[in-house]
């Protein structure tokens, strides 16, 4: 089986509708992750048919619950996941990637040009550090170890009403406890990622 129908096989799976080109684009996308990895260390997963339940199929599971979103802030993007293939999934959505990377923000703006991501813009600073013009309805993350740290360095770049996504493995009971008295978790989603045998959770926070 190719990387394109595992990848439509897996969003067939998740009941996902797609763009008529976002196959195409999210398998050219692993083939950049690839060929960067060779030289740049961006992902420790380097196998085609791992990367598209890890990477791809991963960060899709995300899409149900940004719906209502116009604008999407990945903190710690890395090499663009979880935000990469959700601006491919949905090109209307604007799209900021941030890392304080330059190796990895090289990377990203390579990705930009080459996928046409029209709507996606990257920046290379710290989360803690960076002040954009305009805040964001929906901020995301893969990358942060503890909820209390996300919810710190990132509830400032959080628009009036919009909420924070931590994407997680198993159910973080223990972090949720330590969730500063400023947000309330809103909900716990449990995400089924096709092909995919780990446990994969959503944390939902808002300002209390």
């Amino acid at each position: 089986m190719s990387v394109e129908q595992r990848i439509a096989e897996g969003v067939s799976a998740m009941g996902l509708t797609l763009p008529d080109d976002s196959l195409v684009k999210l398998e050219h996308y692993l083939e950049l992750i690839a060929k960067w990895n060779r030289v740049h260390n961006l992902t420790a997963v380097r196998e085609p048919d791992q990367m598209v339940p890890l990477h791809l199929l991963d960060s899709l599971s995300v899409l149900p619950h940004v719906l209502g979103a116009k604008s999407l802030l990945d903190v710690g993007t890395g090499a663009g996941l979880p935000g990469i293939p959700i601006s491919i999934a949905r090109p209307d959505l604007d799209v900021t990637l941030l890392d304080a990377s330059h190796k990895k923000t090289a990377f990203l703006t390579q990705a930009k040009a080459e996928l046409r991501l029209a709507r996606v813009k990257v920046e290379c600073e710290r989360v803690e550090r960076w002040k954009p013009d305009v805040l964001f309805d929906v901020v995301v993350s893969r990358a942060f170890s503890e909820l209390a740290d996300f919810v710190a360095q990132a509830k400032h770049l959080v628009a009036p009403g919009g909420f924070l996504l931590a994407m997680k493995g198993v159910h973080p009971f223990e972090e949720i406890a330590k969730v500063p008295a400023s947000h309330r978790v809103d909900q716990v989603v449990e995400l089924a990622v096709p092909s995919l045998d780990a446990k994969r959770h959503l944390v939902l926070l808002k300002a209390a």
